[in-house]
């Protein structure tokens, strides 16, 4: 049940009530008798915090698998690309001193 904040516009008496959302707005002033007692705006008692919610999420079936299958194979495409374009990749390995002096398999 949410919690109301009302005042007395007559003699400024403030009280908050719980009440629930079909009970009828209270009109008469407990203290005073009077009826001017109003009901007040306040702020939400709760935060929204983080990324948010996307539409994959919390639901079942492939939805949530393919988004992720998608986002991974695009992270390597990228990559991939960066590493081609790098002067890096344009030049070969050069073999590991002490190594097997590139008589090795992994040398032909």
């Amino acid at each position: 049940m949410p919690i109301y904040a009302y005042k007395c516009n007559a003699c400024g008496f403030a009280q908050d009530v719980l009440q629930k959302m079909s009970d009828p707005v209270l009109t008469e002033c407990p203290t005073c008798g009077k009826s001017s007692f109003a009901k007040q705006l306040t702020a939400a008692g709760f935060q929204l915090k983080g990324s948010g919610w996307y539409a994959t999420d919390f639901k079942g079936g492939n939805g949530a698998t393919a988004v992720a299958a998608s986002t991974a194979t695009e992270a390597p495409a990228a990559s991939d690309a960066a590493a081609s374009t790098s002067p890096a990749a344009k030049t070969e390995a050069a073999p590991a001193a002490g190594g097997c002096g590139g008589a090795c398999a992994c040398h032909s």
